[in-house]
């Protein structure tokens, strides 16, 4: 009996072992982590088309017209456009070179884009909220882009047959033609060229000599149906008082067809 339960336990002993040598060693392998890398081609090809744009600050309105007086000069020679025009428009556009969109779009004369436009551009709030303004690389190309500008449309046409450096008619012409909003615009940028004697130049430019002849500018309202003192204050940038004061006025009182001054 005692051999019958060794030899039985032999013989399991023996299964166990060869059941074991026939298992197969499996090795793991270490998962490999596998960082997926993303392209942000958009956002890299952005950040490439950014290009610093430097500006020049300018201490006063002198030092802005004494910097590009030359530029202006240029331009009334190839495109006939008055020097005095061109820097005081500049002066007027960009606040002598230090408002916040000229200072990061070296545009002087606050460009639009429009539909024609493929260079750099910023957006500006301006008659609207988030417009679309011309970014230069520096502001000599601004002052060339002024006068593509000005020549490329032919509602400016009729100020190229005016007299060289009629700097009053082309103020009033840029006003008429829908160059800006303000009612005002002509009587400024008058205001600005006598005052600085910007028109020096123009006749620098035709070799003639310069005399400091002041332009009294009278710019005329004449009253029609429904208007009052109020309404054609606030149309034209004046107070009540103002009006009344350039016309020698009493009282509010005005009649249909009178004419009325608005500036000085």
């Amino acid at each position: 009996m005692e051999l019958k339960v060794v030899f039985i336990c032999l013989l399991t002993i023996g299964f166990l072992t060869s059941c074991k040598s026939k298992k197969q060693v499996v090795h793991s392998q270490p998962k490999t982590a596998h960082h997926k890398v993303i392209e942000r081609t958009e956002e890299i090809t952005q950040i490439k088309s950014k290009k610093e744009i430097k500006s020049t600050i300018f201490t006063s309105t002198e030092d802005y017209i004494q910097f590009f007086k030359n530029a202006a000069m240029e331009e009334m020679r190839i495109y006939k456009i008055p020097a005095s025009i061109t820097l005081a428009q500049g002066v007027l556009e960009s606040s002598s070179g230090n408002s916040e969109l000229t200072k990061r779009s070296n545009n002087h004369f606050g460009i639009k884009c429009h539909k024609e436009w493929e260079g750099n551009h910023t957006f500006h709030d301006d008659d609207e909220k988030g417009e679309c303004f011309r970014v230069y690389d520096n502001p000599t190309t601004s002052y060339r882009d002024h006068s593509l500008f000005l020549t490329s449309r032919r509602r400016y046409s009729k100020l190229f047959s005016l007299a060289p450096g009629d700097y009053v008619s082309w103020a009033n012409g840029l006003s008429e033609a829908g160059y800006a909003t303000d009612r005002r615009y002509p009587a400024k940028l008058i205001g600005l060229i006598e005052k600085f004697e910007l028109h020096k130049y123009d006749t620098q430019v035709l070799g003639k000599s310069f005399e400091v002849v002041k332009v009294t500018e009278i710019l005329n309202h004449i009253v029609v149906k429904g208007d009052t003192l109020y309404s054609i204050s606030k149309r034209y940038g004046l107070t009540v008082d103002e009006l009344k004061l350039l016309n020698g006025l009493s009282s509010n009182e005005i009649s249909i067809g009178q004419s009325l001054n608005l500036a000085k």
